[in-house]
């Protein structure tokens, strides 16, 4: 049974030269964010791009 609800529970964070992060987005695979961050990181710009798991009550999970 579905509420309807997607669960999106993988973020791609990036870091700024200066040090800032920031969300870049939400995916449902680790796979896909995955994807996302290697395409972002080949860009070839200084920021640094890596994946999260967000957990059940909201934070992120190393």
């Amino acid at each position: 049974m579905s509420d309807g609800t997607v669960t999106l529970p993988w973020l791609v964070v990036r870091q700024d030269d200066n040090g800032n992060r920031y969300r870049v987005g939400r995916y449902a695979t680790r796979a896909e964010a995955e994807k996302i961050a290697t395409s972002l990181d080949d860009r070839g710009h200084k920021q640094l791009y890596w994946v999260e798991r967000i957990g059940q009550n909201g934070s992120t999970v190393s």
